[in-house]
């Protein structure tokens, strides 16, 4: 009897679910070009620089399948740090040209508001590609193009993606945590208890959270040398590869950095920082 005899039998070649896609560009080669604009944003303080990257970088986000409402929703926040970090710039900066609004102490001029521009923006230049990393790498994929290519350590590296896997776990694990002392009648009941049970149950409840968590490492641990995890000869079951979209990026990436600091330097508002 055959495959193809077999009534009800799926004759398509079934795919493996622990198999997946590889994604388009590699990992590596995008924390490499996240690194890139990020050095250039720290080499200068200046608002053409890092205007130019920060509009490429907005432009770049529905190019990666990053939706406009999940970066929102991801980065409402961001702004609102930003224009604190230039408005304090600006009130503190030197008050050179003219006085753009005085108020008693407060005295702002075009120097000092061209200078929290200048802070705001390359804040969010800076905030804006690590949250695209986050958001289109997967840890996995991370950490075996930085054992495999950039030849990390494989002990830390591996040690790393385990713990950031965990984080959610600890945070599932607090709210158990807090919903067992409720039900052991050990919470509060009005709104002012909740404050006052929430700081003095803080201790108790982070113990319990480190006691579990160092009982699970050591589980883990334990699990990963036995799978022969961090020692030498040990095959992947994913290969990091590079391939030619790697390459565009990184060039993209260049390139744009070389026309940022070439435009900050023709306009004469580079101003590094060294």
């Amino acid at each position: 009897m055959t495959a193809d005899s077999v009534p009800g039998l799926n004759h398509g070649v079934a795919p493996d679910v622990n198999v997946r896609p590889a994604p388009p560009v590699n990992p590596v080669a995008a924390l490499g070009a996240g690194l890139l604009v990020t050095l250039t944003v720290l080499l200068s303080v200046d608002l053409v620089s890092a205007g130019i990257l920060l509009a490429c970088e907005l432009a770049l986000v529905p190019v990666v399948g990053v939706g406009v409402r999940i970066f929102v929703r991801r980065t409402w926040f961001l702004p609102l740090l930003a224009l604190s970090a230039g408005w304090g710039t600006a009130l503190l900066a030197e008050k050179t040209g003219e006085v753009v609004f005085a108020l008693g102490p407060v005295v702002l001029t075009t120097d000092s508001l061209l200078a929290g521009a200048a802070i705001a923006v390359r804040a969010l230049a800076l905030a804006v590609p690590a949250v695209l990393l986050a958001l289109t790498t997967d840890p996995t994929d991370l950490a075996d193009g930085l054992v495999q290519k950039v030849r990390l350590p494989e002990r830390f590296v591996l040690a790393a993606l385990a713990a950031g896997r965990l984080v959610t776990l600890l945070v599932e694990e607090w709210r158990i945590l807090r919903m067992a002392r409720r039900a052991r009648g050990l919470g509060a009941r009005t709104a002012v208890g909740e404050v006052f049970d929430g700081v003095t149950s803080f201790f108790p409840l982070a113990f319990a959270l480190l006691v579990q968590a160092v009982r699970r490492g050591t589980r883990l641990a334990m699990a990963m040398e036995g799978r022969a995890f961090g020692t030498t000869g040990r095959t992947w079951s994913r290969d990091s590869v590079f391939t030619g979209p790697d390459g565009v990026l990184v060039a993209v990436t260049l390139v744009v950095c070389a026309v940022a600091v070439t435009a900050a330097v023709l306009t004469g508002a580079w101003n590094p920082i060294l």
